[in-house]
């Protein structure tokens, strides 16, 4: 019988193989799939999903790097019970591009376009001075317009090599609008890239006019407090990939930290 991937409601969001690989961990952590049982083909998933093979060869990699199931010669089967098989979350495992919150009925805004990079930030993206190179800004607003969180970030000349997903991105004088670039961080490790994440928290420094705010940490214009993140990820070379920057509003941001090596 077959089983379309929800276009709504829990992990909607996320691309269909993720969504393909959701519903197989689910089979596969609550045994309705047996360990050592050899999965159906990648065309009978493919029907069975509304997807198409290329998806499900996707959705199947992220189970293998889960060692959820093994693949050989024969197919792909349900990995066996033991201590070198490890359980998954029951939901897609992410790490999401730029980072900080999404807050409910924010409105996000975000752009893709090529730049060129500060001359003190060229060096550090492998890039010749006068080199541009893909920038990201992105910002969420309250629906009042009211900045909760905005950052510019550059790419080096290697991450743009590495990284098909990024590579696609022609220079052309084009201004991409609403790009998603949410899977970067598993893009990064799709192309063999082991990363290290370096995260700087640092608070802007006040103007004068909002020296000596009251307690409320917001100065006489009512300006909230706000938090600045200086985020460097590189390569297992040490090599930079990401310059991100963020300034994000105190009061009402929140940060989660997953770094990997």
């Amino acid at each position: 019988m077959a089983e379309p991937v929800p276009e709504h409601g829990p992990g909607a969001e996320f691309p269909l193989y993720l969504r393909v690989a959701h519903a197989l961990r689910d089979d596969l952590t609550q045994h309705r799939i047996s360990p050592g049982t050899r999965l159906p083909s990648e065309r009978h998933l493919a029907h069975r999903y509304h997807v198409n093979r290329q998806t499900v060869r996707s959705a199947l990699q992220l189970l293998r790097e889960e060692r959820l199931v093994v693949t050989d010669r024969r197919g792909t089967f349900a990995a066996c019970a033991g201590p070198e098989a490890r359980v998954a979350a029951p939901t897609p495992r992410v790490r999401t591009f730029p980072g900080g919150p999404r807050a409910a009925d924010a409105l996000v805004r975000a752009t893709l376009s090529w730049e060129t990079p500060p001359a003190a930030l060229a060096g550090r993206l492998s890039l010749a001075p006068g080199e541009p190179t893909l920038v990201h800004r992105h910002a969420v607003l309250t629906p009042a317009g009211v900045s909760l969180q905005r950052s510019v970030s550059w790419f080096s000349r290697p991450a743009l090599v590495e990284i098909p997903q990024l590579g696609r991105y022609r220079p052309s004088g084009e201004r991409y609008r609403q790009p998603d670039l949410r899977l970067l961080y598993h893009w990064m490790h799709q192309a063999g890239l082991r990363t290290v994440h370096r995260e700087s928290i640092g608070v802007p420094a006040a103007p004068p006019e909002r020296t000596g705010a009251g307690a409320s940490g917001r100065g006489p214009a009512g300006d909230p407090a706000r938090l600045s993140v200086h985020r460097v990820v590189s390569d297992h070379h040490g090599h930079a990939l990401e310059v991100t920057d963020i300034d994000v509003a105190a009061r009402t941001g929140a940060w989660t930290y997953e770094f990997g090596g």
